[in-house]
Order: structure tokens, then C-alpha cells, then sequence
């Protein structure tokens, strides 16, 4: 099929593809080679900031009081007490962002001027990246990344072969082949490639890194299809290669590389959203406060109580609108303006406790592997604290992805790897060449003439491995050829006629070759249920089918991964027939994947089963525990995985998932209407005892053909019902798309927060999807860990991410908030009433500058310290008792009682902090010195108070003491005396100072009462408080304050043998318990003591310290 009439009469163009002419000049303009990573240029910066900035509402209330300051005779408190603190902030902000896309920039720079070769007058020359067009023609050397994404025309290979490494892309290391067209490989010097015309078609710019459609056509030629295996993408680099020539067809953002660069989806905490509810409400009473007050005014004016030497304004008390604009600006601090500021310092300093959390440190040195945790997205680090469902992938995050083949089932007979085969029948050498010949390995020969396979999937380097056991050994393969050593030491090769490769889709892939024998064979190898409805009717066929079952459920029984493997005998008349179409197919730029597969099914028919492969791979280290202290915690446990329903049922066995004695809900079916009445019927039985929504003692498992009739519209709300009242489920067979759509569906069922884990592309949407993402870095490359919101080593670490790191992070942040909103009301409110003492007429009780300063210097720091610092129960205590994660998981420290509750304690401790002093300052008094008390020494004594009692309060909630803590609360308190001092002395010296403080400090400190207030205002405003903290903690303990009560016991008698030692030796039982095996498969054994083991990430804890990765000895 010719794509193109010629280049002069015009083009037979296909939608959503591209033309590039061949050593001619472009028709269409394409974009250029440049990149740009960065948010802002030198123009956009400030439209595009503030535009990111006033999207949050708080900014936009802040920078509206900050203007409404600037009317004249309006505001109270001053033009510029709430603009310069949110102009400084601003500020900060802007600067953070410019110095991060400064970075940016420089990074995109480096890339853009780096140097490569292209065709250029018969010549090569050497031009910068960013100057590459799109029909250039560029050589690229060994060990350099390519410029752009290429298609390859040739290369220094006498196949025109090479080998890249996509780690850029995907985080996978493994060497990938990539062949040159048969139009062009012939290409080997200047004069060859300068005198090639033609022209190629692609598809359009799209971010899929692993398809690639299109067309290649030399002028006066025909046609012939561009897939994947031919396509160099941008960010790979070219290995064991001297050198190759490509054609640019993808520059600059068009690239796959840099269409793949997107941001991950805005996520926002629940605790988040529940604070902007509460701020909308305060704002709802900050409005109806504002005028009731302004109310009040007006009443008074016209009851002929007008002030007029109050104001200068004329008319100024008549006018309700413009008094309430005044009461507005004078009770806006009751939203707190440093709030956002000290979230960020916080969540800055959370994520980096979990960057460098060495218990969350893997090494391994054998996989080369030595990574830290990564919190990439910190606005959800209290998130991880309130986890109620979990879903996993099993390949690679349950297990190692190391695949290592046990043993294969050939014609009936079930073969080890460790058993000799002297006898090599013909069902046994077709069995070993599929294994040997339908792969997409790449060899690589080392010096000493030993060969290391490279594969994308450790699945494909397992069989290879595994044929190399029986003597088949796989040794090198062209773009037409495969060449083997079989099991008399001798080379055969296969000459390949087309090659069928796997999708997520087909779960199989297939080989056409010719034997040395002449024959024409179909190779196929694929999962269990898509081999076998292929295999054919007669005896010859499908002999050995029910023996091959009979394995294959022995071997899931036994955890291990099955495979299933046929082939079948085509004449050549067949083959020429069949070839027509898959060439038509092939060359499609129209749906090209769904026309190959039509016609891949003509010829992946009629096989003859052969047999079946076992591969084992391994769980890794601590999953079990960590899997036991998920479903301790109260957090459901579901397992998604590609794997056929044994296999998971068998590794849910044996990560204790499922437990022997829980019931295992089967609903899985191939009727529909059996879903559906499965459903029904067990749904209907747990409402009868009223147990829907709680987590029961049952285990939920069903297969993807299964899901999609229980996720109709009809039964999906049953369907969700009775998973969320099971304690496991597991989905087995399920597509990456039904990943995402469980997750989905769960989410919004349930409004709980969501996690979901997992390390390969396939897991890309469900972690995507769920509340938080977590990736493993694992075999499958980086796309997991790349789009996920927190990055961990193993998945044992999950544990200490969720029960140490989210626990500690929730309590903090919610205490963080609601101690700002406490403060902030506790000294603002006062103003509402001192207004009844002021004619409601909007005067300040505060000196103006120190209403800005509070939370900017007195106030500043104790909310860091709770954040930061403060912690509620060891590491160690946390891992070791699962259930305490509760409280947080309850949201029971952070909800709408619980803000409420803080501003009735604010609200209390206002009336206490105004009154008292109010009353004790009634009489009047003058010193010796001709002052008089004033409204400033009123309100200097209830500033100097709120300070004092709101930084106790603080200490109040503290539940770890450090040093920083002392100094956030003494230190704040020091400060402010400081500043009195200081702010006080100034006058007349420095004139923009406020001229009413002139001397107040002295004023102040000679006052019997002013110091009898000091001492006795706090004693009486936090009494209720301490008393209500001291019943909570002896009345009514949590198990949170008991556990700390203990690490408190501990911690005081050391040298107590009955305090020391027993914890010790409870700790070596409960190792003793957990790993004793039997016929190397662990096995559920019930502890004799109540007592909880206790591990850290890879760590025992209470173990040595050198013993990291180590289990501890039986």
C-alpha cells in the first residue's frame, strides 16, 4: 500500500499525522528544539504569579482589607498593618518561585546548547539541540542522549542494530534493541545518506512512550511500516553503538519525553478542605459582627448620641456602610494571616524528616540499588495519617519482580529445574525453542564471552534463563534472525518472518519463523485463558490440555507465575496469504493496533498446546507484618493484580491477607446474572446482622471479567457495599483501567482517604486516582514512583510511612492550625469588646504596629514547634502498636467539633484576658511623672497577658519537649518585653513610630498592678484548661496517653530488670514466631503473648543496628 502518490502530485494524507520530506525542504512548519521547563519568562512572571497567588481566597481577603486600609478615615488600625505583612509575604514567595524557576532555566540552557552532528550540505555539522528542525538528519555517538525523538535509518551494526538505555524515560536500565528499516540500513557513510530521498509519515505528537505508527517510502520505492522498534525517543541514550544515523520527526515540546512532563493531578488534603469550610464560616461571622457593631453605632447616632470629636470625618457616624468597612477591617485578624506561611515551614520540614528517614533507607547491593523515601507532594503529608483503605499491585510491590523459573509442565509431565532430561522429544525442543526464540532479550557478550540478558520484563528474562538450564541457549538475534545453541551444542537459526508483540491487551505475544528445517511455525506464548480458548480441536492439539490445567492450578497453589505456550504449523501458501494482510495492518496509520490484532487472530489459531512455564517470584522482605499491622489499624487491605485468581489467592495466603479460619467470598462467575446473585445474596446476609460498612472477618475475591458485570450500573452500589464491609479484597485478572476505576469507585463511595501503591506504568492511574499515590521503586522502572505523591524502597516501609510519619504528621498539622486560628481569635475578639466601652465607634485597643506583629514575631513560633517538632509517641511505640493509628485514621484530633471547640476556648479566654484587667483598671490613676492610664495602658496590659497566656497554651498541648520548644514559648514571651522596651524608647529619635508609646514601658512596669495581673491573669485564664488536660489524662486516657505514660515509665527507671528486660525478650519471641517455616514457606503460628511485635522498616527494633536488612535469627 503506497501512502504517497509522489511528491509533486500530491499527498493521500491521512488525519493527525505529519510529512517529512527526506533531504528536502519541510512543507509544514513544525515547533523547534527548544525546551523550556520553567513556569515563567522575563513578561509573563508577574501576570501568571499573581494569578497562581489570588487564586487562593485567603490572599484575595487579605489584599481586600489591605486596600480597604488605604481609604482615608476608614480603617482603625492603620494603612499599612495588614499590607506590609502581606506584601512582605508575597514577596518571600515570589522570590522562592523566581530562585526555583532561575534553576529551571539554567538546567534548560545546559540541555538546549548541547552539541550534536547534522547532515548539512553533504557535510556534517556540529549545531546546538535547540537549533535541530524536524526532517534533520543527525549522527549520534555512543554513550550520547539522542536530540530529539528519532526514527532510525541506520547504524554502525552490520544489521543496522543498537542498543539504548531508557532510564530517562522509564526508569528501566536494561539495554533495548531498536532496528533500522530495510529501506535504509544499507546506509553506512555521508554519500549514501545524502543521496536518500523520500519521504515519512507519523502520527501525530502523543505522549504514548511505547507506540509509535508510521511510514517510511524512499523515493520511487515502496512502503514499508515504522513501529516502536525503530523510534528513538528523546532522553535515551545510545550504548554499545559506535554510531547512528536518524531522522528528526518529534523536536522540542512535541517530543514524547516532554509530553510526558506534566504535572501529577491536584490533590488537597481533607484536612484542607475542612479548614477552608471553617474559614468561610468565620468569614460568615466576621461579616455579622462587623454589622451588628456598625448596627449598634447607627442606633446610637440616631438616639442623638453623636460624638462628632471622634472622627474628623464629616458625617463619618451616619454613614453605615463606611462603619462597616471600619468594624471589617478591624476584625479581619480573626482569619489569620501567617496561617499559610507557617503550614508551608511546616510541611518543608515534614517532608524532609521523610527524605532522610534512615529507616526508611533501602540498599541493595546485589540490584544496585540504595534509595531514601521521597515526599513529593508535602501538601499532603497529614493525609498519610488518616489512611482507611490501602490498594496494592502485587508484582514488584508485594513481591521482588525477581523472577526466577522453578520448573514447566511439556506435553503432561512436569519437569524441575534441577531434574536432567536425557531425552529431548519433539514436544520438548518446541517447548525450548519458544522459550529460547519469542522474546524481545537483548544479549550482551561480555569480555570473557559470557552472555547477560537484557530485558524489559523480568518475565522474558526468567524463561530465557530458564532454557539455557535445559541447554537452549539464546545467543544473538538480527532484525531477521534469532540464533540459538541447543542441547547438542549446536547453532541454529531462525530466520524470523514477523514478530506479534504483547500488549496489556492481547497478554500474549507470538513469533513467525522459519526452522532450519524449512518449516513455518507460529510460536505463541500467553497467559493461560488466552492460549487456551486458541488451542485446537483435535487430539493431537489438545492432548496434554487436562494434565497442563491440572499443573498450572498446582503451581498457582504454590504462589508461582504461569504461563502458557503453543505453536502450530502453517504452510507457505498460508504464510504468503496471511503476509499481504499483516503488511497491510502494519503499515496502517489509521487504529493500526486494532487492525493487527484481527489479523494476528487469523494466524494465532488452531495451536497445539505444548505445555506450560512456573516462575517463582518471591515476596519481599516483611510483608506479612506489614500486611498484619495494616488490618491491626483498622485499614482495609485490597490486592490488585494482573495474576489469575490462585496466584492470588495463594500470595493472599501468604502475605496474611487472608488468614486461615476468615471466609473467602468468591464472587466471581463466568454467567453474569451468578455476579449479580452472588452479590445479592451475601450482601442481603450481612444486613441481616447489620454489619454493612464494618470491617468483618471476611475476604472478598473476584476476577476482572467478574468486575466489569459488578461494576454495572445496576449492582456497583451492592458491589461496593459488600467489598467495604469485608476486611480484604482481592481482584485478580484486572486491567490497569479497572484499577483506577475500584480505586475511584471506593473514593467516592466512601468519601474515606484513599492510598494506592504500586511500581509500574500499570499502576499509574489507580495511584493517580486514589486520595495519596505511593511508588516502589522497583524492576518495572520509575512511572510509578514518577507520578506518585510519596516514593518509598520496599513495601514494608509503609508501615512506618503511615504509623510513625502520617501520625506524627496529622497531629501536628491539626494543632498547627488550630492554635493559630486559638490565637488569633484570643487577641482579636477583644476588639468587639472593647467596642462596647467605645461607643462602638472602631477605635483599637492595641498600638497599631503590635496588631501586625503578633503573629509575625510574638506568635510566629510556637505553631512551628507544635508543627515541627512535637510528636505524640515514639517511632518505636507507634510500629510496635498499630491500633494507636486510629485516632488519627478517626480524624478524632481535627474536625469541625474539635475547631469549634479551640474558638470557645479562645472566645472564653478573651472575656477573661479583657475583663479582669478591665476591672482592676477602673480607678484611675496618674504617676508622678503627669501620665495618665489610658486606653494604651489598658491595652498594653491585655497585649502583654494574650501573649503571655497563649504561648502557655501552646506549651499546654506540647507532647515533646525540646529545646526549640522552650525557646518558642519563653523566647516569645522575652521578646515582646524586649520590643516594649525598645518600640517604647524610640519616640522622638524615630519619628514613624508611634508617639503614644513614648515611655510606656516605664509607665508600665511601676504598676503594682500591672505585675499582680501578670501573675495572676495566666493562673486564672488556663486553670479550666490544665484541669480539663489533667482529668483527660488520669479519667479518661487515651491509648495514645497511656502508651506514652509507659514510654515515660520506661524512661525514668532504666535500671529496673522487670521494666528492661522483658520487652527484650518478648520482642525475640515474637521474631521466633513470625518467621518459623516450614518446607521454606512461612506459616501462621498464634503467639503465646498479647504483646505486639515490633519492626522498623527493615529494622527490628530493639535489634542491632548493623542488622538493616537482615532478618533476625530463628
Amino acid at each position: 500500500m503506497n501512502l504517497f502518490k509522489s511528491e509533486s502530485s500530491g499527498h493521500a494524507k491521512l488525519p493527525e499525522t505529519r510529512r517529512i520530506l527526506i533531504n528536502k525542504i519541510q512543507s509544514q512548519k513544525f515547533k523547534n528544539n527548544s525546551i523550556s521547563t520553567g513556569k515563567y519568562t522575563i513578561l509573563t512572571f508577574l501576570p501568571i504569579f499573581l494569578y497562581e497567588q489570588f487564586r487562593k481566597y485567603a490572599n484575595i481577603f487579605f489584599l481586600t482589607i489591605g486596600l480597604l486600609q488605604q481609604i482615608p478615615g476608614i480603617s482603625p488600625t492603620g494603612r499599612y498593618v495588614t499590607l506590609v505583612p502581606f506584601l512582605v509575604i508575597l514577596a518571600i514567595t515570589a522570590l522562592k518561585e523566581l530562585i526555583e524557576d532561575f534553576k529551571r532555566h539554567l538546567a534548560d540552557r545546559k540541555i538546549n546548547d548541547s552539541k550534536v552532528k547534522t547532515l548539512r550540505n553533504e557535510s556534517w555539522e556540529e549545531i546546538s539541540w535547540k537549533d535541530v528542525c524536524v526532517g534533520d538528519l543527525v549522527m549520534v555517538m555512543s554513550d550520547k542522549y539522542f536530540p530529539a525523538d528519532l526514527v532510525l535509518l541506520a547504524s554502525s551494526e552490520e544489521e543496522a542494530q543498537c542498543y539504548i538505555e531508557t532510564a530517562n524515560l522509564d526508569g528501566e536500565t536494561n539495554l533495548k534493541i531498536r532496528t533500522a528499516n530495510v529501506i535504509s540500513k544499507h546506509m553506512k557513510d555521508v554519500q549514501g545518506l545524502s543521496n536518500f530521498f523520500g519521504e515519512v509519515e507519523a502520527e501525530g505528537p502523543n505522549k504514548n512512550l511505547y507506540d509509535f505508527t508510521g511510514n517510511i517510502t524512499k523515493k520511487g520505492g515502496e512502503t514499508m511500516p515504522v513501529g516502536p522498534s525503530e523510534i528513538l525517543l528523546r532522553g535515551s541514550k545510545l550504548r554499545n553503538t559506535k554510531w547512528i544515523f536518524g531522522i528528526a520527526v518529534y523536536t522540542g515540546a512535541e517530543s514524547k519525553l516532554m509530553m510526558n512532563s506534566t504535572k501529577a493531578p491536584l490533590k488537597q488534603s481533607t484536612v484542607e478542605k475542612v479548614m477552608n469550610y471553617q474559614i468561610i464560616f468565620l468569614f460568615l461571622i466576621l461579616v455579622t459582627i462587623s454589622l451588628i457593631s456598625s448596627g449598634v453605632n447607627k442606633i446610637q447616632f440616631t438616639n442623638d448620641e453623636a460624638h462628632t470629636y471622634i472622627t474628623t470625618e464629616p458625617n463619618a457616624g451616619n454613614n453605615f456602610f463606611l462603619n462597616f468597612l471600619t468594624f471589617f477591617i478591624l476584625y479581619n485578624n480573626l482569619i489569620p494571616i501567617s496561617l499559610l506561611v507557617s503550614l508551608e515551614m511546616v510541611r518543608v520540614f515534614q517532608a524532609l524528616f521523610i527524605d532522610n528517614d534512615e529507616e526508611m533507607h533501602y540498599v541493595d547491593k546485589s540490584l544496585g540499588i540504595d534509595t531514601f523515601a521521597v515526599a513529593k507532594t508535602s501538601n499532603l503529608n497529614e493525609e498519610l495519617g488518616q489512611i482507611k483503605y490501602v490498594f496494592s499491585d502485587k508484582t514488584g510491590t508485594l513481591t521482588r519482580n525477581i523472577m526466577v523459573f522453578k520448573k514447566c509442565s511439556i506435553a503432561g509431565v512436569v519437569y524441575d529445574v534441577d531434574q536432567e532430561t536425557s531425552l529431548m522429544n519433539d514436544s520438548m525442543r518446541d517447548f525450548m525453542v519458544l522459550m529460547s526464540i519469542c522474546h524481545t532479550v537483548v544479549p550482551e557478550k561480555s569480555d570473557d564471552g559470557s552472555i547477560h540478558y537484557n530485558a524489559s520484563s523480568p518475565d522474558e528474562k526468567a524463561l530465557v534463563e530458564g532454557a539455557a538450564l535445559y541447554n537452549y541457549t539464546f545467543i544473538s538475534k538480527t532484525s531477521d534472525s534469532v540464533t540459538i545453541k541447543n542441547h547438542l551444542n549446536e547453532l541454529e537459526t531462525f530466520e524470523v518472518l514477523a514478530v506479534i508483540e504483547f500488549t496489556s491487551t492481547r497478554k500474549r505475544m507470538s513469533v513467525v519463523v522459519r526452522t532450519p528445517e524449512g518449516k513455518i511455525k507460529v510460536y505463541i506464548k500467553g497467559a493461560d485463558n488466552v492460549i487456551l480458548e486458541r488451542v485446537g480441536n483435535q487430539t493431537s492439539q489438545n492432548r496434554h490440555q487436562g494434565k497442563t490445567l491440572e499443573h498450572l492450578d498446582n503451581f498457582a497453589r504454590e504462589g508461582l507465575r504461569t504461563l502458557c505456550l503453543g505453536v502450530s504449523d502453517i504452510s507457505d501458501q498460508e504464510f504468503s496469504d496471511w503476509s499481504k494482510k499483516w503488511k497491510q495492518a502494519t503499515t496502517s496509520l489509521i487504529d493500526r493496533e486494532k487492525e493487527i490484532e484481527i489479523v494476528a487472530n487469523l494466524i494465532e489459531g488452531n495451536l497445539s498446546l505444548i505445555g506450560a512455564t512456573a516462575i517463582e517470584d518471591k515476596l519481599q522482605e516483611y510483608v506479612p507484618e506489614t500486611i498484619e499491622k495494616l488490618l491491626i489499624a483498622d485499614i482495609h487491605v485490597w490486592m490488585l493484580t494482573g495474576d489469575k485468581q490462585i496466584t492470588a489467592e495463594n500470595i493472599a495466603k501468604s502475605c496474611r491477607l487472608h488468614k486461615d479460619g476468615t471466609e473467602l467470598v468468591d464472587i466471581s462467575d463466568d454467567v453474569p446474572a451468578q455476579v449479580r446473585t452472588k452479590i445479592t445474596d451475601k450482601l442481603t446476609f450481612i444486613k441481616q446482622y447489620g454489619r454493612v460498612g464494618h470491617n468483618n472477618d471476611l475476604t472478598l475475591i473476584i476476577d476482572g471479567k467478574s468486575l466489569s458485570h459488578a461494576m454495572e450500573e445496576d449492582i456497583r452500589n451492592d458491589f461496593i457495599q459488600l467489598c467495604t464491609s469485608c476486611k480484604a479484597v482481592i481482584c485478580c485478572r484486572v486491567s490497569p483501567l479497572q484499577k483506577a476505576e475500584v480505586v475511584q469507585l471506593v473514593s467516592k463511595f466512601t468519601g474515606a482517604i484513599t492510598l494506592a501503591i504500586g511500581d509500574g506504568a500499570n499502576d499509574v492511574a489507580m495511584i493517580q486516582k486514589a486520595s495519596v499515590g505511593v511508588g516502589v521503586s522497583g524492576n518495572e522502572g520509575l512511572q510509578a514512583v514518577n507520578s506518585a505523591d510519596f516514593a518509598i524502597g520496599q513495601f514494608s516501609y509503609l508501615s512506618r510511612l503511615l504509623f510513625v510519619h502520617g501520625a506524627w504528621n496529622y497531629s501536628r498539622i491539626s494543632k498547627v492550625i488550630l492554635y493559630s486560628f486559638y490565637k488569633n481569635i484570643t487577641l482579636y475578639i477583644i476588639e468587639l469588646w472593647f467596642a462596647i466601652y467605645s461607643y462602638w465607634s472602631g477605635q483599637v485597643i492595641y498600638e497599631r504596629w503590635t496588631i501586625g506583629m503578633f503573629n509575625i514575631m510574638f506568635t510566629s513560633l510556637p505553631p512551628l514547634a507544635l508543627g515541627i517538632f512535637d510528636k505524640t509517641c515514639s517511632a518505636e511505640t507507634r510500629e510496635s502498636n498499630p491500633a494507636l493509628y486510629k485516632t488519627s485514621q478517626n480524624s478524632e484530633l481535627f474536625n469541625i467539633q474539635m475547631f469549634w471547640l479551640w474558638i470557645g476556648t479562645a472566645i472564653y479566654h478573651s472575656v477573661l484576658l479583657f475583663w479582669i484587667p478591665m476591672l482592676a483598671m477602673q480607678t484611675g490613676i496618674s504617676w508622678s511623672s503627669g501620665h495618665s492610664d489610658g486606653y494604651l495602658i489598658l491595652g498594653n496590659t491585655v497585649y502583654s497577658l494574650v501573649v503571655i497566656v497563649t504561648c502557655l497554651k501552646a506549651g499546654l498541648v506540647m507532647e515533646n519537649w525540646t529545646w526549640f520548644s522552650h525557646l518558642s514559648i519563653w523566647g516569645s514571651i522575652a521578646l515582646w518585653f524586649l520590643f516594649l522596651v525598645v518600640y517604647s524608647s524610640l519616640w522622638p529619635s524615630v519619628k514613624f513610630v508611634a508617639s503614644n508609646m513614648a515611655g510606656l514601658f516605664m509607665i508600665l512596669f511601676s504598676s503594682p498592678v500591672f505585675w499582680a495581673l501578670l501573675l495572676l491573669v495566666p493562673v486564672v485564664v488556663l486553670f479550666a484548661d490544665c484541669t480539663a488536660t489533667y482529668a483527660g489524662l488520669t479519667l479518661w486516657p487515651s491509648d495514645t496517653d497511656k502508651k506514652r505514660k509507659e514510654e515515660k515509665n520506661k524512661k525514668n527507671f532504666p535500671s529496673d530488670p522487670n521494666q528492661c528486660e522483658a520487652p527484650e525478650q518478648l520482642q525475640m519471641q515474637a521474631s521466633k514466631v513470625i518467621y518459623s517455616n516450614k518446607n521454606q514457606e512461612t506459616v501462621i503460628v498464634k503467639k503465646e503473648t498479647n504483646d505486639h511485635y515490633s519492626f522498623r522498616g527493615g529494622r527490628v527494633a530493639n535489634g542491632d543496628g548493623e542488622n538493616k536488612h537482615e532478618r533476625p535469627s530463628k
